[in-house]
C-alpha cells in the first residue's frame, strides 16, 4: 500500500515537471543551430562582463533635510597668504551677535608671496579642478567617492633665502557659533571694544597697504583630505594700495558617509565683489579681506550607495534568459523563412521543368503530324 502511495506521488510529481527532457535521438544539431548559439554566448559572456562593472560600481545618493543641530560649535579652516608683513594684518571673527571670536588657533608665517614652480603647478591644478567643477557637477561625485589623495606643497621658510618674505600666511582653524558672522583680515592687530571690536590700523603707513591675497584653503567643518573647496586656489593681485575684497558665503552643512570616510563637513558657494577705497570719489570703506558667511537651515546627507548582490544576480539572469530566449526565438523564425524561400524555389524549379517537358512534348508531337502529312 506504501509503495503504490509512493508510486502515485512519484507520477504526479512527474506530471507537473515544466522541464520535460527529449530523448537525444529525436535532437538534431545543424551548423546554423551552432552559429546561433556561439553568437549567443558571446554575447552573454560580454553583457555579464559589463554588468559586473556595474555591480562594481558606486552612486551618491543626496537627501536634504532641516538642520536641527543649532548648539554645536562651526569650524573653520583657514590657509590664506597676504602680501603684506604680518606685524602689519591681524584676523578675526566677528558674529553676528558682536561677539568676537579669539583667533589663537591661527598662526602667522612670514613667507615669500611669489611661488615655487611646484606650489605653482599645484595652484593651476586647482583653478582647472574649480573650472571643470563649475561645468561638470558630477565630478563633486567623483570627489567625494575617491578624492585626491596628494596634499599641496606648503610655504615653507628659508632664513637662508636672498629673497625677502614680503608676505605672510595666516593658517589654522577657529571655533565661532553657528550664526552669521564676518571673519576679516585688514590693517593693524585687533583689541577688544565695548561694541564689538578694533584695528590698530593707525599705526601702520598706507604706503605698506597691499591685499592681494591667495587662498590656499578655506573650508568650514571637519577637515576632510582631498575635498576640493569652491574658493581653494583663488588668487586676487590688487594694483592699489586701498582696496576691499569681499566674499559672501552661504554655508550648506553636509553629512558625508561613503565606503571609506563618514564625517561632518560643509559645502559652501560664494559671490564676490571687490573695489577700490578712495574716499575723495565716494567709495567709502575698510581696506582688507571680508568673508561674510551665512549658514543654510538645510542639511544634505550625502550617502554612497552600492548596487545590491541579489539586484546583480536578478539582472544576470535576465541577460542569460533573454538573449538565449531571443536568439532561440530568432533561430526558428530564420529557420522558417529558410525552408519557405527553399520551397518556394523547388517549387519553381519544379513548375520550370514541367514546363520545359510539356515543350519538348508538344514539339515532338508536332514534329510526328508533320512527317504525317508529308508522307500522305
Amino acid at each position: 500500500m506504501r509503495r503504490l502511495t509512493k508510486k502515485k506521488a512519484l507520477n504526479l510529481v512527474k506530471e507537473l515537471d515544466a522541464f520535460p527532457k527529449v530523448p537525444e535521438s529525436y535532437v538534431e544539431s545543424t551548423a546554423s543551430g551552432g552559429t546561433v548559439s556561439l553568437i549567443a554566448f558571446t554575447f552573454m559572456a560580454a553583457l555579464a562582463f559589463l554588468e559586473f562593472f556595474v555591480y562594481r560600481d558606486t552612486w551618491m545618493k543626496y537627501e536634504y533635510e532641516v538642520d536641527k543641530d543649532f548648539t554645536s560649535k562651526l569650524r573653520i579652516n583657514v590657509d590664506i597668504t597676504v602680501a603684506m608683513k604680518c606685524q602689519y594684518i591681524g584676523a578675526d571673527v566677528l558674529d553676528l551677535a558682536e561677539t568676537m571670536v579669539a583667533s589663537d588657533g591661527l598662526e602667522y608665517e612670514p613667507v615669500n608671496f611669489e611661488l615655487s614652480p611646484q606650489q605653482r603647478l599645484w595652484q593651476l591644478t586647482l583653478l582647472h579642478i574649480q573650472e571643470r567643477l563649475r561645468l561638470e557637477h558630477s565630478l563633486q561625485d567623483v570627489l567625494f567617492k575617491s578624492a585626491i589623495k596628494i596634499a599641496p606643497p606648503s610655504s615653507i621658510k628659508n632664513e637662508d633665502s636672498p629673497a625677502p618674505l614680503n608676505a605672510c600666511r595666516i593658517h589654522g582653524h577657529l571655533y565661532v557659533n553657528k550664526v552669521a558672522g564676518n571673519f576679516h583680515i585688514t590693517v593693524g592687530k585687533s583689541i577688544p571694544h565695548p561694541r564689538g571690536h578694533a584695528h590698530l590700523a593707525a599705526l601702520v603707513s598706507h604706503d605698506s597697504f597691499n591685499f592681494s591675497h591667495r587662498i590656499n584653503h578655506l573650508s568650514f567643518g571637519e577637515m576632510i583630505p582631498g575635498i576640493i573647496s569652491t574658493l581653494d586656489g583663488t588668487e586676487k593681485v590688487s594694483p592699489e594700495s586701498n582696496h576691499m575684497f569681499q566674499y559672501f558665503i552661504t554655508i550648506v552643512p553636509t553629512k558625508l558617509n561613503t565606503y571609506k570616510i563618514a564625517a561632518d563637513t560643509h559645502q559652501y558657494s560664494v559671490t564676490e565683489r571687490e573695489r577700490v577705497i578712495n574716499h575723495a570719489l565716494g567709495s567709502h570703506g575698510v581696506s582688507g579681506i571680508f568673508m561674510k558667511y551665512d549658514i543654510s537651515s538645510l542639511m544634505i546627507r550625502v550617502t554612497e550607495q552600492h548596487m545590491p548582490l541579489w539586484q546583480f544576480l536578478v539582472r544576470l539572469c535576465g541577460i542569460i534568459g533573454g538573449i538565449f530566449s531571443t536568439t532561440g526565438m530568432l533561430h526558428g523564425v530564420v529557420g522558417f523563412l529558410v525552408d519557405v524561400i527553399c520551397c518556394r524555389l523547388q517549387m519553381g524549379i519544379y513548375r520550370n521543368l514541367k514546363d520545359t517537358s510539356l515543350a519538348v512534348q508538344e514539339n515532338s508531337e508536332t514534329s510526328a503530324l508533320m512527317e504525317n502529312q508529308q508522307q500522305h
